[in-house]
């Protein structure tokens, strides 16, 4: 495992992610000589229609949407910010294995 210290260099919450179908936190993380996107989401419920050959339900949809909003709100309270706009230029941990993206972290203590 490593551990690169960068910044959120870009962020939002909308559409996006595979086939721009997803909503959520999409965001990308770096220093200038490395980068990284990660995202946060799940099927948008007005694109992607559940139908009885899903292997997931609306209940499960709402889950991971509530999982979302939780996410988003620990990075705000984390960052001591009240928008997701204003996480842009905050300091981050990011951690990899070899190439792959493991997790990332505010840098609360720096803040």
């Amino acid at each position: 495992m490593e551990k690169k210290l960068g910044k959120i260099e870009s962020i939002s919450f909308g559409l996006g992610g595979y086939q721009g179908a997803m909503i959520g936190l999409h965001v990308t993380l770096g220093n200038g000589s490395w980068g990284v996107g990660d995202s946060r989401a799940n099927w948008d419920a007005e694109q992607i229609k559940w139908s009885e050959h899903s292997k997931w339900t609306e209940e499960d949809r709402d889950g991971w949407y509530a999982e979302i909003m939780r996410y988003v709100s620990s990075l705000l309270k984390d960052a001591k910010v009240n928008s997701v706009d204003q996480l842009k230029g905050k300091p981050v941990e990011v951690t990899f294995d070899g190439n792959m993206l493991k997790s990332w972290r505010i840098l609360t203590e720096v803040l």
